[in-house]
This record gives structure tokens, sequence and C-alpha cells, in this order.
């Protein structure tokens, strides 16, 4: 294909949005397939010519073209495929154009695929960190096996439907600026699937699927967060008169974790220490997901400080190895002393020449100074 749309239209690269659409209109009217007879060459300079003209009727577009060319504009995100009909809505346009031109389409390839379904699974923690195999009950339509899906009774089969020839939808043909144009809607008759049933199925009533409970085992990987979302491939509800089947979507749903708390792939928590063991130093017992291990608190250590646990994190969903656990150093200030703990913090407040309270300084003593 030509790489410059401005060319293909014939207006300058500074074309206002009415000159473009001006331009766009007599090429389409020179390439109609009523006036070409459906000539390949003319039905392809006419998707030429539309895809420049979607380009450069979006001002987001045309100026991704006007500064990478084709390459930017194919690239760009929301996936513009000129011919898949995607963005833009080519797709209609070229079914309005050459749906009927090449003469009447074939039947369709097969009856339509099941909807898609979705399903909540709840996790713990500890799940959805390690990963888990659990077993999800989903209601949703199967195929019936008394007809295998053809939706007819034993002994019958579908024939094809007579108001659309078992095309599967109705032609309808309106009058444009382009032209004439054909459009297709499904056949209200068969509801698009071509075939209708004469004796319907006694067991789904012609539906070629019914209603039933079934039982999935879900893998779960590790590392998968609250949100994410799981996709098990032909396990939806099954499509009518033998149908394939669409997806189940498990969107998973994880209990947060009364000590840690997740940061993308990292964990955080928090380890309580008393002011001596902050002080002097000590090795404590801290619990993490893999087990106890025990951590060496240098003297000095203050409140706030953090520790990092390489590797006790969660695992990468879509890579090798694992996070970090940061653990937050929290010293606690001692209550509830005994007297000869008091004496020995005031010593050690003298030494250290910190002043502190005095002993009849507390509330209770200002109190019965107040109303003495």
């Amino acid at each position: 294909m030509a790489s410059d749309y401005y060319a293909l239209l014939g207006v300058a690269p500074d074309a206002s949005d009415t000159d473009i659409k001006r331009a766009y209109r007599a090429k389409a009217r020179e390439l109609h397939p009523d006036r070409t007879g459906g000539d390949p060459e003319a039905e392809a300079r006419f998707k030429e010519i539309t895809v420049a003209y979607e380009v450069l009727r979006d001002p987001e577009r045309r100026a991704r073209y006007d500064r990478y060319g084709p390459e930017g504009v194919d690239a760009s995100p929301g996936g513009f495929d000129p011919f898949g009909g995607a963005v833009g809505g080519l797709g209609d346009i070229f079914d309005a154009f050459f749906g009927a031109a090449g003469g009447p389409r074939s039947a369709r390839s097969g009856p339509a695929r099941g909807a898609d379904a979705e399903v909540v699974l709840q996790l713990s923690f500890r799940e959805a960190v390690f990963g888990v195999r659990r077993d999800i009950t989903v209601e949703g339509p199967v195929t019936c096996p008394t007809c295998s899906g053809s939706g007819a009774s034993p002994g019958t089969a579908p024939v094809r439907c007579p108001e659309c020839n078992g095309i599967g939808e109705l032609r309808r043909v309106r009058q444009s600026i382009l032209g004439q144009v054909v459009t297709a809607v499904p056949c209200p008759r068969c509801q698009g699937s071509g075939e209708t049933v004469a004796t319907p199925c006694p067991d789904c009533r012609g539906e070629g699927r019914r209603m039933e409970q079934r039982t999935f085992s879900v893998e779960v990987p590790a590392g998968v967060d609250h949100g994410s979302t799981l996709r098990l491939s032909g396990r939806g509800p099954a499509g009518p008169r033998g149908g394939a089947p669409g997806d189940l979507y498990v969107h998973l749903a994880v209990e947060p974790d009364e000590r840690f708390v997740r940061q993308g792939s990292d964990l955080s928590a928090e380890l309580h220490i008393t002011m001596t063991q902050a002080a002097l130093g000590a090795s404590v017992t801290f619990e993490t997901l893999d087990g106890e291990e025990q951590i060496a608190i240098a003297p000095g250590t203050q409140t706030g400080h953090v520790l990092r646990l390489r590797g006790r994190g969660v695992p990468h969903v879509r890579g090798r190895g694992r996070g970090d656990l940061l653990v937050t150093v929290v010293v606690d200030t001692p209550t509830g002393i005994t007297k000869s703990q008091e004496e020995l913090l005031r010593r050690l407040a003298a030494e250290r020449g910190e002043p502190v309270a005095g002993a009849g300084d507390g509330l209770m003593s200002r109190l019965r100074s107040a109303f003495g």
C-alpha cells in the first residue's frame, strides 16, 4: 500500500478536514463497486483511500502519521488494523460496499460461540503468595447430551432456514452519499444460526443446551494479587445449537493479612522490641511467611529502622525469584514497671544526665496537691 495518505486522496499535507472529507467522497464514488463491477484492483484502491481517510480525519492519528508515517499509526495504542475493522469502523465500511459485490455469501461456518462468564474466588493471603489449587463450582449452560447440542429431537436434524436460505443474516439496501449501501442483520427466524429445528429436543426445547452445575479445578499461580483475573478458556457457557463454549474469567479476591502488607512483590511488617533490646542489641525471633527466623538487632537501634530480608517477599508471577520482606523496628516503651525497675531507670537517667520527672510528679500526685 502506498505510504503517502495525502497523495492517495489527492490533497495537500495542510488540507483542512473539509477538504479531506470532500476528496474522500469523490474518490469513493469513483471506486464504488456499482461503478467498477467488483473489479479487484478498484476494491484494493478503495480500501487504501478508506484507510487514508480514517487516519487523516482523526487529529491524533493524523499527528502521529505526520510525525512517524504509516508505521507510527499502525503501532499506535488501540491496535489499528486497516482490514480488521477493530478501529474506526473500517470493517463495517468494507462490508457495506463489498458484502454483496462479490456475489451471495456462503452459509455461516457454524453456530454462535457461547458468552463469557465470571466468578469470584476468595483466597487467603498465604494462598495468594504461594499459590494453590482450588475447586470452583459454577452454574451455566452446557451442551445438551440428549441432542448433542443440535437442538433437534433424537432421530431428526436441523434444516436450512427458509428465511435466510442458511446464510444466517438478511440484507438491507439503503442509499447514502456514496451510493447504494448494503448492510446485513441477523436473521430473526433462526437468530443468525442459519438453521431451524422442526422437532425440538424434549430436554433442551431446541436450545441445544441446558443449565447445569459444573466443578472446575483452578490452579492459582504463586504471587497473584487482589483483583487479578484468571482466564479459563472454553470453560464458560456453551453456545446455542452446539456452539463452542465461551471463557470463564475467575476474579481473585485476596483477604488482607494481620501482620503483612503487600507492596507489589515486597512485603512489609513491624517488629516490636524492648527498650533494652534496642539499646544493648539482641537476637530476636521473627515469624515470616516461610517460618521463624532470627534477626540481629544492633545496639542503639531506633524506632523506624528498616531491616530487609531478601527473598522473603512475594514470588514474581511472570518471572523468577521473590520480592523482599521489609521489617520496620518499633521500640516499645515499658509500662507498669516495678519500684525496683523505676529505681534502675532513674539511676540510668542520672548517669546519662537526662532530666526526668520526679517520683512525686505523677498525675495522682499533682491531683492530690491541687485539692489538698
